[in-house]
């Protein structure tokens, strides 16, 4: 495969060779801009996900047995490769999500390689061994690893579960989400022009049903990493569970952003709407919740107005756009559903609605970016992950009542605290019940750990803390 990646898709690489998948039904890629189809192929099914597996076994001892170094190399390789074709993997994104070009570059087409090189910087830092009192403690590679992942940030989740593996001496099935593989088809090539081993790292493009289940419980695989939803990811656990397999699972959140009366509002509230409209909202980790003080209430929202008038709704491919659409008209439909319902609770409309955009064409799956206001914390929008572009405003009247509404959902993946000291801030985010919290704007770390309490997941992904889910612990006595 070379060119265009949209041209001839292969759905499956098993043990070195591109092949069609064997599942008799086909993926079918639509653009969310105006949902032309883009491309098409024939999906794997379960004999295809037999053999990924039996090609990972089997050359799993080889790739385990080299050095860290090595493998590392190799990971390396692959991320220059993946540099050279960032326009490339911009355009996917962009088309097959609905993420601006501006996002779908930045993060999507440069972030992956850069979360690959501390990949390998970490493996060559890890301690394989170590002394603890009369024992030889051993981390040893864990076997055959399941990477399965959400249309959201493909080619980054893949950089954060594939690569880790790989560097830890694993050996890899992978199965991205069909509504969005592209990209993941160009690491795949990537991987193989970098020089890795036949049959060390293999992928299946088809459905849950088809490829996931049959992935999950095979007996030859001893880990599997998951990102998605919380459905999905409890049924994960459940298949997983008669293997006794180790399974880490990255879900659903619905993270607070809690400004205090003190905040520089002038910083906070850009801020805030940056991290609520990334990729268009259609992230696991979005700041979908605004708690704010019910005295500052009237002045948040006049800001929040005048920040969403300089944001501009549009194709993805556009130059100014800010806001694409989502990935799917099943998507929208959702996300508008959500809408409904918040006005039908009560909520106050400040910005958006469900009303398809004027502006745009009929085609694509458009949503105005809604603001909702006096959102109440039992509502239906302040407690479900909707996955699209609605913010809810939630006022409170002191600060402790603001750690409560932040921690009164069933999720706890992310979060971020305003306040005039650090201090402050950092007081407020120790109480918060969530797997990472940005304070004052603190900026992401490809190092620090990502992962959520609740039903937002267990295990870890990034820096040491991801590498370490690919290992098997021994202790010999002496």
């Amino acid at each position: 495969m070379s060119g265009n990646v949209m041209d001839d898709v292969r759905g499956c690489l098993i043990d070195g060779r591109w092949q069609q998948g064997t599942s008799g039904t086909d993926v079918v890629l639509t653009s969310a801009a105006d949902g032309t189809e883009m491309t098409r192929f024939s999906g794997a099914g379960r004999a295809d996900a037999e053999r990924a597996v039996a090609a990972a076994r089997a050359a799993w001892p080889a790739w385990a047995s080299l050095s860290v170094g090595e493998r590392g190399a190799i990971l390396l390789r692959t991320a220059d490769l993946l540099e050279k074709r960032a326009a490339e993997i911009a355009q996917c994104c962009a088309l097959e999500i609905g993420s601006p070009l501006m996002v779908a570059a930045g993060i999507h087409a440069h972030l992956p390689a850069a979360a690959i090189r501390d990949v390998v910087a970490q493996a060559e830092q890890f301690r394989l061994e170590e002394e603890v009192g009369n024992s030889l403690v051993i981390h040893e590679p864990a076997g055959v690893a399941v990477a399965i992942t959400a249309w959201n940030y493909p080619l980054y989740q893949f950089a954060t579960k594939v690569a880790p593996a790989l560097a830890a001496g694993c050996t890899v099935v992978a199965k991205p989400s069909e509504l969005a593989p592209l990209s993941t088809i160009i690491f795949f090539e990537a991987l193989v022009e970098a020089g890795l081993p036949t049959g060390v790292a293999n992928l299946v493009i088809g459905t849950g049903p088809d490829v996931g289940e049959p992935l999950v419980t095979h007996p030859d695989v001893d880990v599997v990493s998951f990102t998605g939803s919380t459905k999905v990811g409890q049924r994960i656990g459940e298949l997983a569970a008669p293997g006794v397999k180790r399974v880490a699972l990255e879900l659903g959140g619905k993270s607070a952003n809690v400004i205090l009366d003190d905040a520089d509002l002038a910083v906070a509230v850009p801020e805030s709407v940056r991290g609520w409209l990334v990729n268009n909202s259609q992230t696991c980790a979005a700041l979908t919740r605004l708690v704010v003080p019910r005295t500052k209430l009237a002045e948040i929202e006049e800001a929040l107005v005048d920040v969403l008038a300089a944001s501009q709704l549009g194709h993805p491919l556009a130059e100014g756009t800010t806001v694409g659409p989502v990935i799917s008209a099943a998507q929208r439909d959702r996300v508008v559903g959500y809408i409904e319902s918040g006005l039908a609770e009560g909520a106050r409309l400040l910005a958006g609605g469900p009303e398809r955009p004027a502006e745009l064409p009929d085609r694509g799956n458009y949503v105005s970016p809604t603001v909702f206001t006096d959102v109440t914390p039992d509502m239906r929008i302040a407690q479900e992950e909707i996955f699209g572009p609605v913010l809810c405003v939630i006022p409170v009247d002191s600060e402790d009542e603001a750690v409560a509404v932040a921690n009164g959902t069933p999720y706890g993946l992310s979060g971020a605290v305003w306040a005039g000291t650090e201090e402050r801030a950092m007081s407020v985010a120790r109480r918060l019940r969530t797997g990472q919290v940005a304070i004052n704007g603190g900026g992401f770390n490809l190092q620090a750990p990502f992962g959520g309490y609740k039903l937002s997941g267990v295990g870890r992904e990034g820096g040491r803390f991801g590498l370490a889910e690919y290992f098997e612990t021994k202790a010999i006595q002496r």
